[in-house]
């Protein structure tokens, strides 16, 4: 026990260090974060009529976001899937990157649960009344805590093992490796399933929103670790194989490849069979009634996931420059065509026919700012403690001796002359 406090201990001194740049985006995190936390307290004051959210468009911006970012947290086993079931080495360095996005990513998921709910003490209510194995709702609280102890448990045990200096028992962690597997498909599928079993909202209805759940996330996971993992590189004394970043690469390619070809089946299923929720569709796609506020955002998205594609298809996408611009489009794409492009539809119209469009408020905006920001500090943190003990250059038997570049000044270090 008291070598794991001094884990934790020399893990959060660790992640007050680095240079002006580090300081400053972690400055910067902080600052929006607090921000959220001030439009947080007014939404909490004065309720969820501070938000554009309404009778008729009940889910907003908050479960757009929870939406897109479970995928995100599911993406973590396209890592672990290629590692420890058909053992590729060129990611198994990275594996952990994976590990922890899961985590700071289903920190974030919970937390636009819970301004989503306006108030907080109905989590109580969640939780005593299960209603299960009935509510689907219960399926995913299940599903997301389970995930996030998962990750939790791996993560911290590799780590540790790495800062004691020893190596990791195999029956301590492959076990839950295996069920990790199964669990991040599950947490994306369970919550389709939310979605697909409101028979109220036929825009929903469809069996193919888990697949394209999955195929979605299993392209956007990738590719921002892809961009995480150069920047480690570029800032720390971790080296990442090109190997690694080309497989991430092909793994994109693919799940891209797939979500536009289930988009493109979902679309001409609606239009050619005129199905009862075209209008739900042509307001996204077309606009209905002159209102078309969705319009804009749902084709530059369409043109972000195509252009991506395109590009990862193309040699020239193994060019670093290429295929970050890549990424960076189908995360942006993604998001706009999982979160606001498949929530806010479905509401519009009302089942009596009634079309009221859906706007963020500021303090809605800014509460979501603050949770995105909340997290990448999270993700930081982990990142930027995780790195050093990994690499041997912080561990508990050179925590008090000279420390290596990038750990931790020890207080009982020999002065400089």
């Amino acid at each position: 026990m008291k070598r794991y406090l001094a884990f934790l201990w020399d893990c959060f001194r660790l992640s007050f260090v680095g240079d002006w740049r580090y300081h400053l985006w972690m400055a910067i995190l902080t600052a929006v974060a607090l921000g959220g936390v001030y439009a947080y307290c007014h939404q909490l004051v004065h309720g969820l009529v501070t938000t554009g959210m309404t009778d008729q468009v009940s889910w907003g911006l908050y479960i757009a976001n929870f939406t897109y970012l479970v995928g995100l947290a599911a993406a973590a086993a396209m890592l672990v899937i290629p590692v420890y079931v058909y053992r590729n080495l060129h990611l198994h360095d990275v594996v952990i990157f994976g590990e922890l996005l899961a985590v700071a990513v289903i920190v974030m998921c919970l937390l636009f649960v819970t301004v989503d709910l306006g108030r907080p003490d109905r989590f109580l209510h969640l939780l005593l009344r299960f209603n299960f194995p009935i509510s689907m709702l219960t399926w995913d609280v299940i599903a997301l805590n389970g995930y996030l102890l998962l990750n939790l448990h791996i993560c911290g045990y590799l780590i540790y093992c790495a800062y004691c200096g020893r190596t990791p028992v195999k029956s301590f962690y492959i076990p839950f490796v295996f069920v990790a597997i199964a669990w991040a498909i599950s947490i994306h599928t369970v919550t389709a399933f939310l979605y697909v079993g409101l028979g109220g909202r036929p825009f929903w209805n469809s069996a193919i929103i888990a697949p394209r759940f999955l195929a979605s996330a299993f392209a956007a996971g990738p590719a921002f670790i892809i961009l995480t993992l150069q920047i480690v590189r570029h800032y720390t004394r971790h080296r990442v194989a090109d190997d690694a970043l080309l497989t991430l690469r092909r793994i994109v390619q693919v799940a891209m490849i797939i979500n536009l070809f289930l988009l493109a089946c979902e679309v001409f299923t609606e239009f050619y069979a005129d199905t009862r929720h075209l209008a739900s569709a042509h307001y996204l796609y077309l606009g209905l009634h002159g209102r078309n506020a969705l319009v804009p955002w749902i084709w530059v998205a369409i043109g972000m996931n195509l252009v991506a594609t395109a590009l990862l298809m193309l040699p020239a996408s193994r060019s670093l420059r290429t295929l970050n611009t890549a990424c960076l489009l189908a995360i942006v794409g993604i998001w706009i065509e999982k979160g606001m492009g498949l929530i806010i539809p479905a509401f519009v119209p009302t089942p009596l026919g009634e079309v009221v469009e859906y706007l963020p408020t500021m303090h809605e905006t800014l509460i979501c700012l603050g949770i995105w920001a909340f997290g990448l500090l999270v993700y930081t943190i982990l990142v930027r403690v995780s790195v050093p003990v990994l690499a041997g250059e912080l561990t508990h038997a050179r925590r008090w001796g000279s420390p290596a570049p990038g750990a931790v000044p020890a207080p009982r270090s020999v002065p400089s002359s």
